[in-house]
């Protein structure tokens, strides 16, 4: 048997709140499925299953805190034979914080009272934001419930920013945490570079020439792509240091987003150096819809190999970012402006931007990420390959 804990879903987590299960005793679960979804300072967070099996037995009830490492449920893997009755089963061992729930028969995920159509706490909380009556939806649940998926979907288009679980001064006070983490446990060096994006900005500007504006590429999306095809080709610069620098087959690129009403985000876009331009653009606008909404997986959250920010049209040159543990690097890049540039004989305004590389001293050198600025450099003198 194996015991689904709470999962870490990020540097500055500590515990989380379960809002919802979507899965019940008995179900069949594959590695990757979103089984339940949890509360926590940056938002409601979808959480995965790690391994393939059958769901035996669930031990957290909604509603309880539970901090990172608290079983949740106990999965039955292919081959094992069932577990004993509940009553001839010993209560698992509290957790060191929270003692979770006793085992129940079947998941508390659904609320059906006198007159009330069944629903979860969850989709209950968000129809009431979006103005929709749960007696008009389809519920998909166990029991024919509303769950939290089915009001997304009713919702889709009149969606406001998710309040719920939103604190944002604990908010604040986790990213100052693990920032305060990452200054005192990385060695970070620091590196700046000015890249003349005129040519990426002239191919761009004609690409975009007959697209509707949802088809339209930003120029951030070539920012993303440049910096991850060069963490593919610099060694040092994806992955994650965990008592040891473990590299990453493929770059999970964290893109730094402003939620609304304060505090800020790093989801992971997963393989971004093998996502056409069209599709990072696509998943680019979809993880920030979702950030601000509160609604990420928790892979997403923790799968992250390297970090990059584009601070767009900030107004601001340039940014020196804190490493985002256990990620080895951050690229920051600022905002592009027109700026004197010598070319040939002539000076001429071209487009510019000032990228700034924070990175792990442990892992690379001043040498490889001047290195990897370069590359960045050099993808975006020829944006019709990226």
């Amino acid at each position: 048997m194996g015991v689904f804990k709470m999962p870490s879903l990020g540097a500055d987590m500590e515990d989380g709140k379960l809002v919802e299960w979507l899965v019940e005793p008995g179900d069949t679960v594959k590695r990757g499925d979103v089984v339940a979804v949890v509360e926590t300072q940056k938002g409601a967070i979808e959480i995965e299953i790690f391994e393939d099996g059958v769901v035996e037995r669930i031990d957290a009830a909604l509603g309880a805190t539970l901090p990172v490492g608290a079983p949740l449920a106990v999965i039955r893997r292919e081959g094992e034979p069932e577990a004993v009755a509940p009553a001839d089963v010993r209560e698992p061992e509290p957790a060191p914080v929270t003692k979770p729930a006793k085992p129940v028969a079947t998941p508390p995920s659904v609320v059906t009272e006198a007159g009330e159509f069944p629903a979860s706490p969850a989709a209950r909380a968000q129809a009431a934001e979006l103005g929709l009556d749960l007696s008009g939806l389809k519920g998909t649940g166990p029991a024919g419930a509303v769950v939290l998926a089915d009001v997304e979907r009713a919702g889709e288009g009149a969606r406001k920013p998710a309040k719920q679980g939103l604190d944002f001064a604990a908010m604040r006070d986790a990213i100052a945490a693990a920032m305060t983490r990452s200054k005192q446990e990385i060695p970070h060096y620091y590196l700046d570079h000015d890249i003349d994006l005129q040519a990426a900005e002239d191919w761009r500007r004609a690409r975009n020439a007959d697209c509707a504006p949802a088809d339209r590429i930003l120029m951030g999306a070539l920012l993303v792509k440049a910096a991850a095809l060069a963490a593919v080709n610099v060694k040092g610069m994806n992955g994650q240091y965990r008592d040891r620098f473990e590299p990453s087959e493929t770059v999970n690129a964290g893109m730094a987003v402003a939620l609304r009403g304060g505090g800020l985000i790093a989801p992971a876009i997963m393989d971004a150096a093998g996502l056409s331009l069209d599709q990072l653009m696509e998943a680019m606008r979809d993880l920030v819809a979702r950030s601000r909404a509160g609604r990420l997986k928790g892979s997403e959250m923790t799968e992250g190999t390297i970090t990059i920010s584009s601070l767009g049209e900030t107004g601001v040159d340039g940014m020196t970012g804190v490493i985002y543990p256990p990620q080895v690097a951050l690229v920051a890049f600022g905002t592009p402006r027109p700026v004197p540039r010598v070319v040939g004989a002539a000076v001429v305004p071209r487009t510019c931007v000032r990228v700034t590389l924070s990175a792990d001293h442990r892992v690379s050198d001043g040498r490889r990420g001047a290195k990897f600025l370069k590359q960045i450099d050099t993808l975006l003198q020829r944006p019709e390959e990226l």
